[in-house]
């Protein structure tokens, strides 16, 4: 175990670390704020409709976000990388071409996963939530929480530019906004003894508020770095789209596998099991975003230095900011995970109720996945940096093949959550430490 004397005298040889800690602070401080907020009003959510209605809110949401992820692309990465590169060449024309077109895309591409929602919101209630079938409004819950992808129709184009300049505190702050904003309207409904549509309305107001939110900031900083008339810059200054366009395609492969082999976990537990194993599922979950949320702040601000060591080639330095993280990031997991593993068995129970304690078992098979994977939480922007999407594609494709196929040939057999939950958390080893170990081997011989 990492001991505190090694961390303290990383953290005081090394510059890159501090920023990268410096700008992940602003995302830590708004996702300690989201912890506790959305801890609390999971509890109160929990207690106010209950378990079965809670997986029921989690299918809708997950639902709706994975219809996005389908069609969208994941604008975010490709902005940071095109404008990053366009800055330290000097040539902002380039820059703010990217950015519009990322822009047009993702706005497109947004509108037609609504209209998407819109037509299979009823196909969706049949599929994945047949034991609320009859209950009203259910249909009207996917067609609500839709309404996200139109409010944040710009968002992952908006978040990189911000993280391209370093804006991370304006992220942490509209982050903040928007669970203070759900945790408000769901302390409302819990007062007023309100249903399961006023919680997925709290989500979308908070959703929206982030949403655009984003977009507006992310046109302030535009207009502060490429000019009041960046918008106005011609496509023809964007050279090689062909290669931009390969980089959106791979991107987009790369999350439209992980929607199937990844993301779409609660609704395959949804279509094999009911909305109350769901329910479980989410309650493990909760517990261990303490773990996730401290640590998924360190994504992009690693994300944003590494892309500048490795168009400098600087792999010393590439090679020691990545170790110093996964230090930090193996010392945090291992704390809150072993915290976790001896108290979740009372934790669960006591806020959630007697029958929560049926999530204990999930939590320790999901503990396993997720502690793995946020330890090498850099091993995918690695290889976007160095210009290589198709890897991390290829080995979740090859290893979501054999997911999924053990999950519906597994699964119905033995009619386990629990089996789910082992084949989901084996997925994140073996992806996530195959991919880490590409990208290490790609940066030490180079």
């Amino acid at each position: 175990m990492p001991t505190f004397s090694k961390l303290k005298e990383t953290w005081r040889s090394d510059s890159l670390l501090r920023q990268v800690i410096k700008n992940s602070s602003h995302l830590f401080s708004s996702s300690a704020v989201s912890a506790v907020v959305g801890f609390a009003q999971g509890i109160l959510i929990a207690r106010l409709i209950g378990i079965p209605a809670l997986g029921l809110v989690t299918t809708v949401i997950t639902f709706v976000s994975n219809v996005n992820r389908f069609l969208t692309f994941r604008m975010s990465e490709v902005v940071v990388k095109r404008l990053n590169t366009a800055l330290a060449e000097g040539n902002p024309a380039e820059g703010a071409a990217a950015i519009k077109m990322a822009l047009l895309i993702e706005t497109i591409t947004s509108v037609v996963a609504y209209l998407v929602v819109l037509a299979l919101a009823e196909w969706a209630t049949a599929t994945f939530a047949s034991d609320f079938l009859h209950a009203p409004q259910t249909i009207e819950l996917f067609r609500l929480y839709g309404l996200i992808l139109l409010t944040n129709f710009v968002t992952e184009s908006s978040t990189g530019i911000l993280q391209a300049v370093r804006r991370f505190d304006w992220i942490a702050r509209l982050n903040i906004l928007q669970s203070l904003t759900t945790a408000a309207i769901i302390v409302a409904a819990f007062l007023f003894q309100g249903s399961t549509y006023q919680v997925v309305l709290a989500y979308v107001f908070g959703k929206s508020i982030n949403g655009l939110g984003l977009a507006l900031l992310a046109q302030i900083e535009s207009r502060r770095l490429l000019g009041a008339n960046w918008w106005k810059t011609s496509l023809r200054h964007l050279p090689d789209k062909r290669t931009m366009v390969s980089f959106l395609m791979h991107t987009n492969l790369n999350g439209t596998i992980n929607l199937f082999t990844r993301d779409n976990f609660p609704l395959y537990a949804a279509w094999l099991f009911d909305s109350e194993q769901v329910g479980y599922y989410r309650l493990a979950q909760m517990l261990i975003n303490f773990i996730i949320l401290p640590l998924d702040p360190l994504i992009w601000p690693t994300y944003a230095e590494i892309t500048t060591t490795v168009a400098q080639k600087d792999w010393a330095t590439t090679r020691r900011i990545l170790r110093r993280v996964s230090l930090l990031t193996g010392s945090i997991v291992l704390t809150v995970g072993t915290g976790l593993t001896l108290t979740g068995w009372l934790l669960l129970p006591l806020f959630y109720g007697s029958q929560a304690v049926q999530a204990y078992p999930i939590l320790l098979i999901l503990l396993i996945g997720y502690g793995f994977a946020s330890i090498f939480q850099w091993n995918r922007p690695l290889l976007l940096a160095l210009g290589k999407p198709a890897y991390p594609m290829l080995i979740a494709l090859l290893a979501g093949i054999i997911e999924l196929t053990l999950i519906f040939t597994l699964v119905p057999f033995t009619h386990s959550m629990l089996v789910l939950a082992a084949i989901f958390s084996g997925y994140f080893v073996v992806t996530i430490g195959l991919t880490a170990w590409r990208g290490w081997m790609a940066i030490s011989h180079s």
